[in-house]
């Protein structure tokens, strides 16, 4: 189906994420242009093309607010290792390793997992920019994926020492072409943020104009913050607010060991944070996920998949780590947060992985919900299936019990991307060479 044809979706159990629709059974969603133009019961649509949705949970597209994509070929490689040692590996041994041809392999299989896995939106954590030529092949791949995605320019690989301890390097000029050149439109379905490296890794100095560079492109900026005891001893986000730099036009990825005191600064300044439960829970040396000190602050948050070489692919692992974790510190007083918010629903971890993740990409006005007016961005997920029949909560079922072989159908911007289970227009036995032949390159075997 092409963006400009209608689609009329009918009778799921619609789950919106829309505050005003809320839930509804029997429901139809009508598509036009790309677009969500209809919610309701009874929706007459002459001439659509029809995709019955009885028996199916109607959600907005999951949104992943932080992966590193270019890392998907090599997933699980460092699942047994702590923080440091995962660092040591992919960005000292594997990462000078990468060609434009291994970031490719490595972001088209990503993007298209996540697509598989109902997850219709991503920013692209881009931390392997060794030529302009790895970043072209980053959103190449992000491209013929069909995925909505924010590509976000890191740094390269190669003289890693000089790029983060305490870099006195600005970022690379290549962030500029890329906007001139490739991502100059932001209405575009892959767009362009900066993945900065922050005081963490560079003097204040080299943060200051990297910032000042982004704000002058008009892009947002992503940045890894309090990741580990380490980092979070360099009260990092404090002197972005002495200096005036903290703005609504950042996030803060993970943030588990920065201070109460810092994480009210991101809410005065309406900073968003990224946050992965599964890799902050089981990654050794990153710290406990701060989502309830977070959500107790009121800082905008949205899930994240962070890198498949430690963790799942897809949102509802996330979903399902983050409530057990917020539950078992909050429910249990171990809680770091002087008086976090003793209620953390199904609903409001659904929030965190669809139209919260939206907010803190800058997005949250097109996509996060089934809102009219809103991209298309839908997914089906059969609630027929035994992990889930009888559905007697939607959201629950959702957060607590679906998974990527549920998926149905998955839609962006209008176009059916997945359909009856199987992704539409993928040659996977290409896909699995390309990542067979990056992974045997990267690892040297």
């Amino acid at each position: 189906m092409s963006e400009a044809a209608a689609l009329l979706i009918t009778g799921g159990w619609v789950v919106s994420g829309d505050p005003v629709i809320g839930t509804a059974r029997d429901t139809d969603v009508l598509v036009r242009d790309g677009k969500i133009a209809e919610v309701g019961q009874g929706i007459v649509a002459p001439g659509a093309e029809a995709i019955d949705a009885s028996g199916m949970l109607v959600l907005p597209g999951l949104v992943d607010a932080h992966k590193h994509t270019w890392q998907s070929a090599v997933r699980h490689r460092c699942t047994g290792m702590d923080l440091m040692t995962y660092f040591g590996e992919m960005f000292g041994r594997l990462g000078p390793r990468y060609r434009p041809r291994d970031v490719y392999a490595g972001n088209l299989l990503g993007a298209l997992a996540a697509l598989d896995a109902g997850t219709t939106t991503l920013m692209d954590w881009s931390h392997v920019q060794n030529s302009p030529g790895h970043g072209d092949a980053a959103i190449q791949a992000l491209r013929e994926a069909g995925v909505r995605a924010v590509f976000g320019h890191g740094w390269p690989l190669v003289d890693l020492p000089e790029w983060i301890m305490g870099s006195t390097r600005d970022h690379t000029g290549d962030l500029r072409r890329i906007r001139e050149d490739l991502l100059f439109d932001d209405d575009a379905l892959v767009t362009l943020a900066l993945a900065g490296r922050g005081p963490e890794l560079s003097t204040m100095d080299v943060t200051r104009n990297d910032l000042a560079m982004a704000r002058d492109l008009g892009i947002r900026t992503s940045i890894h913050m309090g990741c580990g005891e380490r980092f979070g001893a360099m009260a990092a986000i404090a002197r972005l607010n002495a200096a005036g730099l903290l703005g609504p036009d950042l996030t803060f990825v993970h943030c588990s060991e920065n201070s109460d005191d810092e994480l009210r600064m991101m809410a005065d300044h309406g900073v968003g944070a990224a946050v992965a439960p599964q890799h902050e829970q089981g990654f050794p040396g990153i710290g406990h996920t701060p989502i309830d000190r977070l959500r107790g602050l009121g800082v905008t948050t949205g899930l994240s998949s962070d890198t498949e070489t430690f963790g799942a692919a897809d949102l509802f692992t996330q979903m399902k780590m983050a409530l057990a974790a917020v539950r078992s510190r909050v429910n249990t007083g171990r809680s770091r947060f002087e008086d976090p918010p003793s209620a953390f629903s199904a609903e409001d971890v659904f929030h965190l992985a669809t139209q919260g993740a939206a907010d803190v990409l800058g997005l949250g006005d097109r996509v996060g919900s089934l809102t009219p007016g809103k991209a298309a961005d839908i997914v089906l997920l059969r609630a027929t299936d035994l992990n889930l029949h009888p559905v007697t909560d939607p959201v629950a079922a959702v957060v607590n019990a679906a998974h990527p072989g549920n998926v149905d159908t998955v839609l962006v911007a209008g176009a059916v991307r997945k359909r009856g289970g199987v992704l539409t227009g993928v040659d996977q036995d290409r896909l699995r060479d390309l990542a067979e032949e990056s992974r045997r390159h990267v690892l040297a075997t």
